[in-house]
């Protein structure tokens, strides 16, 4: 008759305490498994321990008096291995965060791609090693390469996903949304068939580029894109995007349109006021007539956040345009205003009395007798527009106060803010590619990155750069058991507030 399984103790040669799971087969005693030797009480209770766990979880009749539940596993840490660290908390939140943006359909390859934009963004084929590394997740180079091409496929369906996240997570009804544009350049001074040279903003005029247009919400966060070729005039890339846009939100929905003073062409102008939208553009008052500038300075009140409204007619070849010219006044830009000038008036009259050459000087002009001279008339004109900024806009006082145009166009920082995430934190340059699918598809990942991050932000208050750290700051080691050869893998805890934060705005787990 065979008995069930029993722990026991037994010395050996050595004075050692041998610790063994037997079983009783009739007469004799059978060892069903030798646990191991110990030489002090520490030792032994760890062997004991294990033997009992051993022993219970084969016995054919459960021990009435035993613990309920799986007993812990006892290790012994003078007999371990440290074999890894893991960050499998960080891709988990980040991950949620991508569920929660509506993009958790997507295969894993383009999600766990977007969030190492944010982890530590370097180049595709690094980006396969780290997973690997970080995450134990493995993605073969030509699976990655082949899987980028088809990434573009689903724009239409992120873009809406994040129109989707806008209505549904943060409640806005996109009334008013700003467009701004950037570019990227290439680490290379050879063009091939999409980027080419342009007017840079990062000041690479030498080198070739692409143009990204950006529509995100007044919070910041983005929900349409668009990339053009490097040599597109900025310009003309916001009515092509609103195209886009008006068709993914619907036509019955026109947005209150805000963007910056290189949007400002009578050409788009007369286009937005032709397809009904309401805009509000950044306006550069200096290129006005000298008559509009002096109805401006009789009737601007130059007192600290003053506005005044003044309707304006612009007209060029056979476009003609009405339009509000909402003028504000700020103490802090007049002074700041009037030291510009003042250092490029030094400047000029400087080059005049040793007289050099005033080609790259404002204020200097070329008299009949070729000679250079100070130009009176930009002078007089910078000095009656010190201190005050404009905006070009088709809404009435009565939909829309001056106070309330100004704090809008001033929004605008949060798509210039999304800007600098992309170049700084999520690192959108340098760009490891030619052609331009791929070129688009590495764009793409970095707006999905981009819709992470601002949802973290927006959720926790917190910025990306503290986010990041915080995710990163929680780790797994993986330890071996020498003797049994098991690896256990312990996660730290979430003991500060950003952490915590970050928990409770993705909705996750976590063990305490």
């Amino acid at each position: 008759m065979r008995g069930d399984l029993t722990v026991r103790k037994t010395k050996t040669a050595s004075g050692a305490t041998a610790v063994q799971v037997v079983r009783n087969v009739g007469k004799r005693r059978e060892i069903v498994r030798h646990i191991g030797s110990a030489h002090d009480e520490h030792s032994l209770a760890l062997l004991l321990s294990e033997a009992e766990h051993y022993a219970e979880n084969h016995r054919t009749q459960p021990n009435l008096f035993a613990q309920t539940g799986a007993l812990p596993p006892i290790v012994n840490l003078d007999e371990t291995t440290l074999v890894a660290v893991t960050h499998h908390f960080a891709r988990d939140a980040l991950l949620a965060c991508a569920r929660l943006c509506r993009l958790g359909w997507l295969p894993d390859l383009y999600l766990d791609l977007a969030l190492m934009r944010i982890i530590e963004p370097v180049s595709k084929i690094h980006t396969l090693k780290l997973l690997e590394e970080h995450f134990d997740v493995r993605y073969a180079p030509r699976t990655m390469r082949r899987r980028l091409k088809e990434l573009l496929d689903h724009q239409q369906a992120i873009e809406l996903a994040a129109i989707q996240t806008v209505r549904e997570d943060f409640k806005e009804l996109f009334s008013l949304v700003l467009y701004d544009v950037t570019t990227l350049y290439f680490e290379s001074f050879k063009e091939y068939d999409f980027q080419s040279t342009g007017f840079s903003k990062d000041n690479k005029p030498q080198q070739p580029q692409i143009v990204i247009g950006l529509i995100t919400t007044r919070s910041g966060f983005p929900v349409m894109h668009e990339v053009f070729e490097g040599k597109t005039f900025e310009g003309h890339t916001m009515l092509k995007i609103l195209e886009r846009f008006q068709q993914r939100v619907g036509s019955d929905c026109k947005p209150v349109i805000v963007a910056d003073a290189a949007m400002l062409s009578m050409e788009n102008i007369h286009s937005l006021q032709e397809q009904g939208y309401r805009f509000i553009v950044g306006a550069r008052l200096a290129n006005h007539s000298k008559a509009f500038i002096d109805q401006i300075d009789t009737n601007m009140p130059r007192i600290d956040d003053a506005t005044a409204r003044f309707q304006h007619t612009m007209k060029k070849d056979k476009i003609t345009v009405n339009v509000n010219v909402v003028c504000h006044f700020s103490t802090a830009r007049y002074k700041k205003d009037r030291r510009e000038l003042d250092k490029q008036l030094n400047r000029a009259l400087h080059l005049l009395d040793r007289n050099e050459s005033g080609r790259r000087a404002r204020f200097i002009k070329k008299a009949d007798g070729q000679e250079f001279q100070l130009n009176v008339e930009l002078k007089a004109k910078a000095e009656k527009l010190l201190g005050i900024k404009g905006y070009v806009t088709n809404l009435p006082e009565e939909e829309l106060s001056n106070q309330e145009v100004v704090a809008y166009y001033h929004d605008l920082w949060h798509v210039e803010q999304a800007f600098r995430m992309s170049k700084s934190d999520l690192q959108a340059r340098p760009i490891y590619h030619r052609n331009e699918v791929t070129i688009k598809s590495h764009v793409l990942i970095c707006f999905m990155a981009l819709m992470m991050g601002k949802y973290l932000e927006i959720k926790t208050g917190m910025s990306l750069k503290r986010i990041r750290n915080a995710l990163w700051h929680v780790h797994e080691v993986h330890l071996r058991d020498e003797r049994t050869g098991k690896v256990h893998i312990k996660r730290m805890k979430a003991n500060n507030f950003q952490t915590e934060a970050i928990i409770e705005a993705l909705k996750l787990e976590f063990p305490h």
